[in-house]
């Protein structure tokens, strides 16, 4: 009867860890009114430094490409 026990106990810890990531996330969405992730921008309407590095990069190359 023991390894009954062992084996529920063993299954139970093996479904905790493989909902976990479920339930978090329904735990984080619930949290805010709908938003899982707080607030979020769309991509692109943010400034960032490394957009402004490759429109830099960009541009330079065009430069340089329409000189030839």
């Amino acid at each position: 009867m023991g390894g009954v026990t062992e084996l529920f106990f063993i299954m139970v810890l093996i479904a905790t860890a493989a909902f976990a990531p479920l339930g978090y996330f329904i735990y984080k969405y619930t949290q805010k009114n709908g938003d899982p992730f707080g607030e979020t921008e769309p991509h692109g309407d943010s400034p960032s430094f490394v957009n402004d590095l490759a429109e830099t990069a960009i541009h330079f190359v065009k430069s340089k490409l329409g000189k030839k």
